[in-house]
């Protein structure tokens, strides 16, 4: 099951925190959340991969500008799996974006871009959204 979600003309601002809400589908191979400002320009592309692409337990980040895909950066410390509810948190400021994960596990990533806020979200793949907060 691919499920897709898309939100436009969002205003996160620097220092607030985007939560998506939702669970994993037990069958998930991956699933990716985007945001930035539209589906060309990318501030992050987070992908978990449980097994896909020929990697399996892998978080793979990326941006994307006018199009073009940026340089993966990738961490093995996959803190969740198939089947679990979860919760993930975006933050960004000028200098990196925050992403914060069930087990007190974050990572960062560089703000490639210089956004100073986010207004596109999309959320792809085997992961069914629940619930999106603003705070």
């Amino acid at each position: 099951m691919e499920c897709v979600l898309v939100a436009t003309h969002l205003n996160v601002r620097a220092g607030e925190c985007l939560k998506v809400k939702g669970k994993i589908l037990p069958e998930a191979k991956q699933f990716a959340v985007n945001v930035g400002k539209d589906d060309s320009n990318l501030s992050l592309h987070f992908n978990p991969r449980f097994d896909c692409y020929g990697e399996v337990n892998v978080i793979v980040c990326n941006s994307m500008e006018d199009g073009l895909w940026g340089t993966e950066e990738r961490d093995t410390d996959l803190p969740f799996q198939p089947g679990d509810k979860t919760e993930i948190c975006i933050s960004l400021d000028t200098t990196e974006l925050r992403v914060k994960l069930a087990g007190d596990k974050e990572i960062t990533f560089p703000n490639r871009l210089g956004l100073e806020n986010i207004e596109y979200l999309s959320v792809v793949g085997n992961f069914a959204v629940k619930a999106i907060k603003f705070s």
